[in-house]
């Protein structure tokens, strides 16, 4: 977002946007965060890859322009969670030194003013190695989650971050030849400056040119970025359940699985009961490589 910039009217659209949901924030006034969010082998690799993983403890990479540094995890609610998550039989890792990515530290820069706010309980989806289970398991950590939120005496705001129908220029491990990249997949927590630098200007480079139209990756799908929202806008998320990883990937692009850190968000709504949908706004962005989407939502009573 800091790097590849899209037409004027479409930035114009996107700040608007996110001013709103700026405004939802601070109405609301948020005493801890609890975040969903994606990795994109920055914290976590294939030497040991969780499928969700609750943090006691985060720092931020820093990547692409967004804040580095700890965030303010709140521990005893951290690991509370992963007790609770775990009696309602959901499997969860817990972690005290999670590393964390732009998908964790974006979404607290652009709505909190910063990673160091308001207290967080970081939670990791993997939405990006693969093999993947099924989406309905997102779905229930998220009602787990939203289950045992309910039980504290608190304004608790939940984000799910994440892009919609995309297909980046990240690499598989079903695809992967050289041995310096399967090494990188299975452990690279610790790349040079001088790495980092160049893995951020490939992805760079790669959706400017995709801006442009002379890149090969997979289209974006606002239909089925519509379709999306509107089962999130509905509250039928069980709806999900029927849609199987392939179809994911054939619609919306290997990345599409990131939608699953806003499963789980919504889900974890839905367990306070019905809710509504306040706000919903979605661009195609070809200079992000994604469907870009922001949505607010509270409890309908």
């Amino acid at each position: 977002m800091e790097h590849s910039h899209p037409p004027s009217d479409v930035q114009a659209k996107v700040d608007s946007a996110l001013d709103r949901a700026r405004t939802f924030v601070r109405t609301y006034d948020p005493e801890l965060v609890v975040l969903f969010a994606p990795d994109h082998y920055n914290g976590f690799f294939y030497d040991m890859m969780p499928p969700f993983c609750i943090g006691a403890g985060a720092e931020s990479v820093g990547d692409f322009g967004t804040s580095g540094g700890k965030l303010t995890v709140d521990r005893q609610t951290a690991r509370w969670l992963v007790a609770e998550v775990l009696g309602q039989d959901v499997d969860v890792a817990m972690s005290e030194r999670m590393i964390v990515d732009h998908g964790f530290a974006q979404p607290l820069d652009l709505l909190l003013g910063g990673i160091d706010r308001v207290p967080v309980v970081p939670v990791f989806i993997n939405a990006v190695a693969e093999p993947l289970g099924p989406a309905s398991r997102a779905r229930r950590l998220g009602a787990a989650m939203g289950s045992a939120l309910a039980e504290l005496d608190q304004r608790v705001l939940v984000i799910g971050s994440g892009g919609l129908s995309h297909d980046p220029p990240v690499p598989r491990m079903a695809d992967a030849v050289s041995p310096e990249v399967i090494a990188r997949l299975i452990d690279n927590r610790h790349p040079s400056p001088e790495e980092r630098a160049a893995r951020e200007a490939r992805t760079i480079a790669a959706a400017k040119a995709f801006a442009v139209g002379t890149s090969q990756l997979q289209s974006l799908n606002p239909a089925w970025d519509a379709a999306f929202l509107d089962v999130l806008e509905r509250g039928g998320l069980t709806e999900f359940d029927t849609w199987t990883n392939d179809w994911f990937v054939e619609q919306g692009g290997h990345s599409a699985h990131e939608v699953r850190t806003w499963i789980a968000a919504y889900a974890a709504l839905a367990a306070q009961g019905p809710y509504q949908m306040t706000s919903r706004f979605y661009e195609p962005v070809d200079a992000w490589i994604a469907g870009f989407a922001v949505t607010t939502a509270e409890p309908a009573a």
